[in-house]
């Protein structure tokens, strides 16, 4: 593929109405004020191991909440998004908790970058987070970013990330899934292509992963992972029968590596040449 061939989203796609309206955890950012992390969130954050004394570098940091947070557990955090609207909205965060902090001694920062061109030192971060960036960074940019991630990242560093949805739920469990909800009379909120049910995601959503495709791609940056699926909790009132299903589907594989939605996984430095 050559240069011109290159394609970006477009940083103006990510403004503070996405944020607000749109981008995942946002109905727990405003009713807490940016005091909480959502399910989704709070869940990616406890797989890192942080601990108060390392340096964390959370690559598009949205709204901000990871970093302040991490400013509440006595980490030095620093966050990086090229979208101008979360810059500022990580900045007012950070402002806004040093405000309310006794300790301002904890360093954080936000920066305005390219995830394929980090402005940090080499081997400089204990850990590198990427939350729900994954799918909006094409192939070419994800590989670029996940090099630059492995060059600021201390050799026994950790790389963790979280992205949805899952490629083969999308592919080969949703449309089953729209059938069997069609016929109890719920399909007005299953529409034929899943990206519809939040439709920004139909312009931003440019590269889901399924299991194989995420251990696939940190490889081939240099990395050795665990990767696996999980889903938010499915707390229904239903039928027995689809209770007993639910719980195959979401239970036993194969059939859970395409029912489940969410994958995370957490990478190290390999020592294999690639």
């Amino acid at each position: 593929m050559t240069s011109n061939q290159k394609k970006s989203l477009p940083s103006e796609l990510y403004t503070e109405e996405y944020f607000l309206t749109a981008c995942e955890g946002y109905d727990v950012f405003l009713e807490s004020e940016g005091q909480h992390l959502s399910r989704r969130l709070h869940d990616a954050f406890a797989v890192a191991g942080v601990k108060p004394g390392m340096r964390l570098l959370d690559v598009g940091c949205g709204r901000g909440e990871i970093v302040r947070h991490c400013m509440r557990l006595g980490i030095a955090a620093f966050g990086m998004d090229y979208a101008e609207a979360a810059a500022r909205m990580t900045r007012d965060v950070i402002a806004s908790e040093r405000a309310a902090a006794a300790d301002h001694a904890i360093k954080a920062g936000v920066c305005r970058s390219d995830a394929k061109k980090l402005p940090f030192p080499t081997g400089y971060f204990d850990r590198v987070l990427m939350f729900d960036v994954v799918e909006h960074l094409y192939p070419w940019e994800l590989h670029e970013a996940m090099v630059e991630v492995r060059r600021v990242l201390r050799d026994d560093g950790r790389f963790i990330i979280h992205t949805a949805p899952n490629r083969w739920y999308d592919a080969y469990a949703y449309p089953w899934v729209r059938r069997v909800r069609t016929w109890l009379g719920q399909g007005g909120a299953y529409p034929k292509d899943p990206r519809a049910i939040t439709p920004v995601n139909q312009d931003v959503h440019v590269n889901e992963q399924d299991i194989v495709s995420m251990r696939q791609t940190l490889r081939q940056a240099g990395f050795k992972s665990k990767v696996w699926l999980d889903s938010p909790p499915q707390n229904r009132q239903e039928s027995f029968v689809m209770a007993g299903l639910r719980r195959i589907a979401f239970d036993l594989p194969p059939f859970r590596w395409f029912f489940e939605r969410e994958l995370f996984a957490v990478a190290e430095k390999s020592t294999i040449n690639n």
